[in-house]
């Protein structure tokens, strides 16, 4: 592959410096103008630090971040325990019903992580069906509620990031090495443990990172089930509701901290994980054998009861959407009432959960490309810029990102808070990573010989790249497409800062209905998102020739 070390202001120069512009524009200022307002008192015209000081001297604040820790590390811990062994299962024994699990896997981490509390609401809530009927038979059981239910069930939502990465890295691992291991006596859960885990460990820490950073970020599933519970994106959000109209300095300061603390947790992991790296091929992958015997009965147990769980609740949710309601309470019946309601009251919020992400999408895809490109093809200062530009989104989260652009663009020159376009702006900032990713990834692949020769032909490089790279990278940016178009439209956390009554979108009104006690409605609406992410994902599965998703 030829490396450009120097830059050169042909028409990939010019391109280079356009993403660089707009990601000035529309990520940097913002941010920039974040950090400012978290140091500077408008009533005194002056910088300070008051507003961190008064963050770390108040218990009722630093208590609130060491419990986004607690919950955070927990949720981490338990979904790579149960992803691993998943992941491993699965690549070593032929087990029935495999491809309708694998699909179940990925809904259940693809659906926006509040549904789930709601779900868990409807089922362990204080009149939750489970509680309801144990309560019957004499057994009380905790509900749902505060620590341990924000655990579970970010838990239930998260683990099946770790089984994708997980069973990615899987696929590299060459089958000698495990037959090695065999025949020094080193075998079933020893084997796991002193060869498998070691040899994924760059992956499992990548997972480890991401559900850390999903969970830290979650706003949805502690605002529904918290109770009291504070966490750290929730309080950001209510100091920031809180001081709209007046002095937001110490939401920002909050959201700075928020910044500092997920920076340093990626920069962490990315130490770690570049001390234990290393590449794997395998040129005899991981052969499925038949588990025998209790061995069996336990892998079956273990796969089917833990994705069972795990896509209870949405299953849930879907029955109860057609269940019959007077007022916000569930009565005996069944009737397409909520659904009458749902598309007659809030219609407008499904034409945007397709509307917004579509627009957002189509900027992601052309970004994605022409990005990939110069990060692969034209390495050079500047080029190292937009690479890195285009990792900040990994760190920041995406209440904190939703504040940086009300705040940012709340006046002129650029007045468009509270329009589609900062709801479609906030989407590509954030998503545009997968998309990028995945085109990178494909573009390595691609030999440089091949537009080369179109431009030796006497074709444009810019015709060369379109009419030539461009077709051939169509597997890795569709890919990528397709997961950005599943996490924009099951969006909340920057969507809740930014909507207006004209851009509420399908996970907005889920959650604005589910706190107005009308679970009816939710219920319809969320089985709307579900089939739509499920009808995305079966997208995906045919354009990729039915290959599984890994991470």
């Amino acid at each position: 592959m030829k490396n450009n070390n120097k830059f050169r202001l042909d028409v990939w120069g010019f391109i280079t410096l356009m993403v660089i512009l707009l990601y000035i524009v529309f990520m940097i200022y913002p941010m920039a103008y974040l950090i400012r307002q978290s140091v500077y008192d408008v009533e005194t015209g002056t910088f300070t630090l008051q507003f961190f000081q008064k963050f770390f001297s108040k218990s009722y604040y630093f208590d609130t971040l060491f419990n986004s820790f607690k919950i955070s590390i927990a949720a981490t811990l338990l979904s790579l325990v149960l992803g691993t062994p998943l992941a491993y299962l699965f690549a070593i024994y032929k087990i029935k019903g495999k491809s309708l699990l694998s699909v179940l896997i990925i809904v259940a981490s693809m659906s926006a992580p509040f549904i789930g509390a709601y779900s868990w609401i409807l089922l362990l809530g204080r009149s939750g069906v489970v509680t309801t009927f144990l309560k019957g038979l004499g057994i009380i059981i905790p509900d749902i509620y505060g620590f341990g239910g924000i655990v579970l069930v970010m838990t239930l939502q998260l683990f099946p990031l770790v089984f994708l990465y997980v069973r990615g890295a899987l696929k590299n691992i060459d089958n000698s090495l495990i037959e090695a291991a065999g025949n020094l006596g080193c075998s079933g859960l020893k084997c796991f443990f002193k060869v498998v885990i070691p040899l994924v460990m760059p992956t499992l820490l990548a997972a480890a990172l991401l559900v850390f950073m999903r969970a830290f970020a979650d706003f949805g599933t502690p605002m529904l089930i918290g109770e009291g519970y504070r966490t750290f994106p929730v309080i950001l959000y209510t100091e920031f509701i809180n001081e709209v109209g007046g002095n937001d300095g110490f939401a920002a300061a909050i959201a700075v901290i928020a910044i500092v603390i997920t920076t340093i947790v990626f920069l962490v992991q990315k130490y770690i994980s570049n001390k234990k790296s290393f590449s794997l091929n395998a040129l005899h992958p991981m052969e499925e054998k038949e588990p025998k015997g209790i061995v069996k009965v336990l892998v079956y147990i273990f796969s089917y009861l833990l994705v069972g769980i795990a896509v209870l609740p949405q299953c849930y949710v879907m029955y109860t959407s057609f269940k019959s309601t007077e007022g916000k309470i569930f009565v005996p019946g069944y009737s397409l009432e909520s659904y009458v309601t749902a598309f007659g009251k809030l219609g407008k919020s499904i034409q945007n959960t397709i509307i917004i992400p579509l627009i957002a999408l189509v900027v992601i895809v052309l970004l994605a490309i022409l990005i990939a490109y110069l990060v692969v093809r034209r390495r050079n200062m500047l080029t190292n810029v937009v690479d890195i530009l285009s990792m900040i989104p990994y760190i920041v989260p995406g209440t904190v990102l939703g504040i940086a652009l009300l705040i940012g663009f709340n006046k002129p020159p650029l007045l468009i808070s509270g329009t589609m376009l900062i709801m479609v702006i906030a989407l590509v900032i954030r998503r545009l990573p997968y998309t990028i990713r995945s085109s990178v990834a494909i573009l390595q692949q691609i030999p440089m010989s091949i537009e080369e020769a179109a431009i030796s032909l006497g074709a444009t490089k810019m015709k060369s790249f379109f009419k030539i790279t461009v077709p051939m990278m169509t597997a890795g940016i569709v890919s990528g497409a397709i997961l950005s178009w599943v996490t924009m439209i099951s969006e909340l956390s920057t969507a809740i800062i930014l909507y207006t009554g004209q851009t509420k979108t399908l996970t907005i009104a889920v959650y604005t209905e589910v706190i107005r006690g009308n679970y009816g409605t939710a219920a319809a609406l969320s089985t709307i998102l579900t089939v739509l992410t499920v009808l995305s994902l079966l997208a995906f599965n045919k354009i990729n020739g039915g290959k599984d998703l890994s991470l």
